[in-house]
């Protein structure tokens, strides 16, 4: 078995791909793990791991573990939790990170809880820094800082787990960077038995069917977004955002106000509750900027920020304002480039 308290991350693994909200934690598992002078791990269970090791290394990992077993796929919760309790309880990781995803929602607090370790869900930044407590006096050195939004957003809260191992975080896709360290690093490989980390009651849910809706909005992949939150209004008023969107080849994506209000589907929000986009260009309108949809969009390329209060919030890291009613400022935006397209 290989050395202890280094960093290890879960790897999510649906049809012959990493996941891409595992591919970005190994990014900053690595940046961290370097900054920690400890190595970088990755875990695995499921079937056809085959060439798993050719996605990953990639990314830096020094040590991968694969638990390969055909009742290992589809994902269920009993023997995922047990390999990464076992396998935890066996090297002691300093932290331990996965997707904030419906698989890592599940699997988190089951390992969390059977560790005794805590468990900071939804983190927008991971760091390392010192700790001193207040009331014993006790510094702490390199500790993970779990960072995320607290108290419906109105302030950003940064979590550690001084004395209880590992410290975990679950991550939302899209919130990190996702970079190759080095397309020729090579890690070493370690097959685990499946009979000595799950027990034969661990497979009492067979699952006969299983069907993935995928979405058909695709927000993380486009170019040009145009967002809407609650200054547009009505229904009605997204469907001019829909125009605008259709003229420049954008997505229409929504602030979180909006989705509850029923102007817009969920599967277009955008923030700490929605979707983490990069776009080159985001046209953020009637939008405030809550400290969650902001952490959903501030590394757009070029912000354009289009609101009747000069004093919103998101002025602040929009990189053009147009103060003024959406309705009127929209309609002239979608006349200047139909005129200028052609």
């Amino acid at each position: 078995m290989a050395d202890k308290n280094n960093l290890i991350v879960y790897l999510e693994y649906e049809d012959g791909k990493v996941a891409d909200v595992s591919l970005e934690l190994l990014t900053k598992g690595r940046q961290l793990a370097d900054k920690l002078g400890i190595k970088l791990e990755a875990v695995v269970a499921g079937d056809n791991l085959k060439d798993i090791e050719k996605q990953v290394m990639p990314y830096g990992v020094d040590t991968l573990y694969k638990v390969q077993d055909k009742r290992l796929y589809p994902y269920t919760s009993l023997p995922h939790s047990s390999i990464l309790i076992k396998l935890f309880k066996e090297i002691e990781p300093r932290i331990a990170f996965m997707g904030a995803t419906s698989i890592g929602r599940d699997l988190g607090p089951r390992v969390s809880s059977a560790l005794h370790s805590g468990l900071t869900a939804d983190c927008t930044s991971l760091e390392i820094g010192d700790y001193k407590d207040a009331k014993s006096g006790t510094e702490y050195k390199d500790l993970l800082y779990q960072i995320r939004p607290a108290f419906g957003g109105n302030i950003v809260a940064t979590i550690v787990n001084p004395e209880c191992r590992p410290q975990m975080a679950t991550v939302r896709e899209g919130v990190m960077k996702k970079e190759i360290y080095n397309s020729n690093y090579k890690g070493e490989v370690v097959d685990l038995d499946v009979n000595k980390y799950t027990d034969n009651t661990d497979f009492v849910v067979d699952i006969i069917d299983r069907h993935v809706e995928k979405s058909k909005v695709n927000l993380k992949g486009s170019p040009i977004i145009v967002a809407g939150g609650y200054g547009v209004g009505s229904k009605e008023n997204f469907d001019i955002l829909q125009q605008l969107a259709d003229v420049l080849g954008a997505e229409v994506g929504a602030s979180r106000a909006a989705v509850d209000a029923g102007w817009v589907d969920h599967d277009r929000q955008i923030g700490q509750t929605g979707v983490t986009v990069r776009p080159k260009l985001y046209i953020a309108c009637g939008i405030s900027g809550q400290i969650q949809h902001i952490a959903g969009m501030q590394d757009s390329s070029l912000i354009i920020s289009i609101n009747s209060d000069p004093d919103a919030p998101i002025n602040t890291i929009a990189d053009i304002v147009i103060t003024g009613k959406m309705e009127d400022v929209v309609p002239k935006l979608i006349k200047y480039y139909k005129k200028n397209s052609k």
